[in-house]
């Protein structure tokens, strides 16, 4: 393995990681993540990183809207209704209406604004720099708009910057009863003020990530009424694949043709 130059890392496959310390040659790493998190301390500063941006817009934009669908038509609720042949009715909360705010607006926010506009909701964009020709806010917005959501859709990378973004300040914004989704990474949540506000009935969450991850047995979460929790598997779907494969392919021809190829990650 010491001529290989170019390493397409294999998605969520042991071992992936630890052969980059094998790869001497190395000059270009594909991973099929949106994050890099995982890898960007284990290359060589002269070692070009590219990312999966785009691969799982669709599979994580539908996990997220599943979980807000889940958490406000009450879905677990009426499983175990199910269970129980408990035929008994009550009224919900609705998706339709709700503002959302998406925090991390990226290609997946994006994805994610399209579904949610179709559900009739009112989206509201934030990203680490304002852009005002976009309709995109920063984060020195937030105390204005975070006590007018219904739901937070967290879709941050892990950096320094993000982590435990959404803080016990920056939740105690939120109104009574709104809904905390995180479909981007564990870390950008402060686990311990979440669990202070759910396990007092003041918020809800689903949760396709945690921190620490995988959730402890033993958590509290876990046992939590208002919490929903998947295990990361937003990026998991029918469609990676196809797509995944297809994007490979024209990195590697635009490789071989000694052409840039997309998706570049800065590291400066």
């Amino acid at each position: 393995m010491d001529d290989v130059e170019l390493y397409v890392m294999p998605y969520t496959k042991p071992g992936a990681l630890a052969l980059l310390d094998k790869l001497p040659s190395l000059r270009v790493l594909q991973v099929l993540t949106a994050g890099v998190d995982a890898v960007i301390g284990r290359i060589g500063p002269d070692v070009r990183l590219h990312n999966g941006r785009g691969l799982h817009d669709a599979s994580t934009a539908e996990l997220a809207l599943g979980l807000m669908l889940a958490a406000q038509r009450e879905i677990p609720h009426w499983v175990d209704n199910q269970r129980q042949a408990n035929w008994a009715p009550h009224f919900t909360r609705s998706l339709a209406d709700s503002v959302v705010v998406i925090l991390g607006y990226g290609s997946i926010g994006a994805a994610l604004e399209r579904r949610l506009l179709a559900c009739e909701c009112e989206v509201v964009r934030v990203a680490s720099r304002p852009r005002p020709a976009e309709n995109i806010y920063g984060p020195e917005s937030l105390p204005e708009l975070l006590p007018k959501a219904t739901i937070v859709a967290d879709i941050l990378p892990s950096t320094p910057a993000t982590a435990k973004f959404l803080d016990a300040r920056r939740l105690a914004m939120l109104p009574d009863d709104a809904l905390v989704v995180n479909v981007g990474r564990g870390a950008t949540v402060d686990t311990e003020a979440l669990l202070t506000e759910t396990a007092s009935g003041r918020l809800r969450a689903a949760l396709d990530v945690t921190d620490p991850e995988p959730l402890p047995a033993d958590h509290p979460l876990w046992s939590l009424p208002n919490v929903l929790i998947s295990p990361h598997v937003g990026g998991g779907s029918s469609t990676f694949y196809p797509r995944a494969e297809k994007f490979v392919v024209d990195q590697l021809r635009r490789f071989a043709a000694g052409a840039e190829l997309v998706n570049l990650v800065p590291r400066n």
